[in-house]
């Protein structure tokens, strides 16, 4: 059972709707123009966060800008409703006993790309990124972890990814995503850029021998749980932790 579905036992029969999506098609490349079909829920219209009336520039933040791509595996589903908004801006944390709502369930081995367009993402001193997931502290001890490998790219063709030992529990499941909990909420103060707060799992780009990135993508690892529709790794968001300010347009 994924980490979303063995969280939500207390929202009861409300919850069994939300549960009721069904996975979308293949991702494609440039931003994620979502369209509606027989076995989805996804909404139409213009994937990135400024879709409708343009209300001019939008202020620079830490948080991913827009969709590149997202192939959902199977499992997936939950989320999709939502989708993309659901994953870009800030984390909605709900603490380290509960797993967030504001998520997008990938499904096993489904992968999304998201790009930085205003703010990138650059190696300074520790973590320089953080990926939120919605892990959540299990009765008796431990965490209830559902994995992913986390990617990263400048130029959205050349990728390197962190090593991640997803089968590892006694570990911790070392360089994945998806492991720790999520304290950072827009309603609570708590930082999401703020490695020491926040919660979400870090990530330093010297670990794969990059200065700066633009793209990140994330992909479940395939040892997950994939029950229902709320299977894998479940996305809630992604933030610069250092980063510097994107001049001009991006590829």
């Amino acid at each position: 059972m994924s980490s979303l579905a063995s969280s939500l036992r207390p929202w009861g029969a409300a919850l069994a709707v939300l549960l009721a999506l069904s996975a979308c098609g293949d991702g494609e490349d440039g931003p994620v123009t979502p369209t509606p079909d027989a076995g989805s829920d996804l909404p139409a219209g213009d994937a990135g966060p400024d879709s409708g009336t343009d209300a001019g520039p939008r202020p620079s933040d830490p948080y991913a800008d827009e969709v590149v791509s997202f192939t959902p595996g199977d499992g997936a589903g939950f989320g999709q409703d939502r989708f993309p908004t659901v994953v870009l801006g800030p984390p909605v944390g709900v603490g380290p006993d509960n797993g967030s709502l504001d998520v997008l369930s990938l499904g096993r081995e489904g992968s999304i790309t998201l790009r930085f367009t205003d703010v990138g993402v650059v190696d300074g001193p520790g973590v320089d990124l953080l990926v939120f997931e919605n892990a959540f502290a299990q009765p008796g001890g431990g965490i209830f972890s559902e994995t992913g490998v986390v990617s990263v790219s400048e130029d959205g063709i050349t990728w390197h990814a962190f090593p991640c030992a997803a089968r590892d529990a006694d570990a911790g499941y070392p360089g994945c995503a998806g492991v720790r909990t999520v304290q950072a909420n827009p309603a609570n103060g708590v930082s999401a850029t703020d490695p020491a707060v926040a919660g979400g799992d870090g990530f330093d780009l010297s670990t794969v021998g990059l200065s700066r990135a633009r793209y990140i993508r994330i992909t479940d690892s395939g040892a997950n749980g994939y029950g229902g529709t709320s299977g894998g790794f479940d996305l809630d968001a992604v933030a610069v932790v250092n980063g510097e300010p994107l001049e001009g347009s991006t590829p």
